[in-house]
């Protein structure tokens, strides 16, 4: 059972007894009667918000707000850079460049260049050859050696990228200088150009290519290959 208000009007239904100095409690049936009351509760408030020594307590809470805010972003700035600085770290060397050797026997392809003059000039009809590409290095020191060492009826090519012409090797009716204005010929070597590198193919008259030289150096290296090109 419960114990009779404060008033001893009946039970309270087993909640505690409201303190006694709060006098009298009557809830109306309508709570449009506390109107008054809560007008006045909301103009206590306002006043207490206005006094001058709640001015730091009522920044508080935007600073606590903007520090968050503010922690917030730079942690967020750490995990964007922070594993990508160590995924840096490892990532696997790029592999070194490989010689292309593996053109030899394969036939070169029906290409035509293009000499100073624009004109056309079908590659594998100046077969046999030795095709420098000096689209990396023009190298006219190892050029011209390789002109000097090719046997009568072998022709010396150098080719270059895009559609302007070097100047043509050594004079010699077998040597010409030509451009590969669609890049067809870089294209079957399958390597990009290097620079201070210039890369020559050795070809038959059939067409098959019999050596390839990743990097032209002295004639001593490929002088039997360049003068099996004339049997």
């Amino acid at each position: 059972m419960g114990k009779p208000d404060a008033e001893g009007q009946g039970p309270s239904d087993g909640l505690p007894d409201l303190p006694p100095e709060w006098g009298r409690v009557v809830v109306p049936d309508d709570a449009s009667e506390l109107a008054y009351e809560a007008a006045q509760l909301r103009r206590e408030l306002r006043r207490a918000a206005g006094q001058p020594g709640d001015g730091p307590r009522a920044l508080a809470l935007p600073l606590l707000v903007l520090l968050v805010a503010l922690l917030t972003t730079l942690a967020g700035l750490l995990a964007v850079t922070w594993p990508r600085a160590n995924r840096g770290a490892d990532r696997p060397t790029p592999a070194p460049y490989s010689p292309p050797t593996a053109l030899t026997g394969r036939a070169l392809p029906a290409l035509d260049l293009v000499d100073a003059g624009q004109a056309p000039v079908p590659l594998r009809g100046l077969l046999p050859a030795m095709i420098i590409l000096v689209d990396g290095c023009t190298c006219p020191d190892r050029v011209a050696e390789a002109v000097v060492a090719a046997p009568a009826g072998v022709a010396v090519v150098t080719v270059t990228g895009g559609r302007t012409v070097p100047a043509p090797p050594p004079t010699r009716r077998d040597a010409r200088a030509l451009a590969d204005p669609a890049g067809g010929l870089r294209s079957f070597v399958g390597q990009p150009a290097r620079s201070g590198t210039a890369t020559a193919l050795l070809v038959d008259r059939t067409g098959v290519v019999t050596r390839v030289l990743p990097e032209l150096g002295p004639v001593d290296a490929y002088r039997a290959d360049l003068t099996a090109l004339a049997a």
